[in-house]
């Protein structure tokens, strides 16, 4: 089933070169049918390659999906356009009385910056509190995850001695978990790190279970074990 974002957004020819069913939101109004609604807030400098990553992953789906994407309004971008961001985004003000079936916080290069350092921290902290009266399941990458674990949970971030770099063989440590579903037992996974969350921080919460980890690199998923 189709993604349903603007037009005229770039993502949306690269997206439809690649044979990945777009619908225009206009055309999609005219359609009966109850789409997922999922919001991305995208912190990643390259926004529009961050845009297609995303979406075509969301495309592998039954389900017919409506995206908004958001930015931090207390931060200015330095790699992509004001005109960008103020055509195809949204602020938190314009969002903050939705509600979502998921949201995507995504990764950014300050990993190395303590989190109140991050000149935006104030505001995804907002959005995070947000987050968990207005969307039903949200998913963290990379320095999203470690944002959200430090936010929800308390759970600091370490500097590693030398950067964490290569693609890592990992296991699954909790076979059940829906989010897992069609993995195999053993897979492969890149890092590019220079920081880590530890496992025995992570085992003091009892609301969170790590789902795969690897001997080599640490821990690489953790959920709340309500499936938010």
């Amino acid at each position: 089933m189709p993604i349903r974002i603007s037009a005229e957004l770039p993502a949306y020819k690269t997206l439809e070169n690649e044979n990945i069913f777009v619908i225009a939101k206009d055309r999609a109004e005219h359609q009966d049918i109850r789409p997922l609604r999922v919001i991305i807030l995208n912190i990643m400098p390259k926004k529009i390659e961050t845009e297609c990553q995303l979406m075509r992953l969301l495309s592998n789906t039954p389900l017919q999906v409506d995206i908004d994407l958001l930015y931090m309004s207390s931060h200015v971008s330095k790699n992509t356009s004001m005109n960008h961001l103020s055509s195809f985004y949204k602020t938190f003000d314009e969002v903050k009385n939705n509600r979502y079936d998921g949201m995507i916080i995504t990764g950014a290069p300050v990993e190395q910056l303590d989190y109140e350092e991050v000149d935006y921290w104030n505001e995804i902290c907002e959005i995070m509190k947000w987050s968990t009266t207005n969307v039903f399941s949200t998913l963290h990458i990379c320095w999203g995850a470690q944002a959200g674990l430090y936010y929800h949970f308390g759970i600091p971030k370490y500097l590693l001695p030398e950067k964490m770099f290569g693609i890592f063989p990992h296991k699954i440590e909790v076979n059940n978990s829906k989010l897992l579903r069609g993995f195999d037992d053993r897979f492969l996974v890149p890092h590019s790190r220079h920081t880590e969350v530890r496992r025995e921080d992570i085992e003091k919460v009892s609301q969170l279970e790590i789902l795969t980890s690897s001997d080599i690199s640490g821990v690489h998923i953790v959920a709340n074990k309500n499936g938010r």
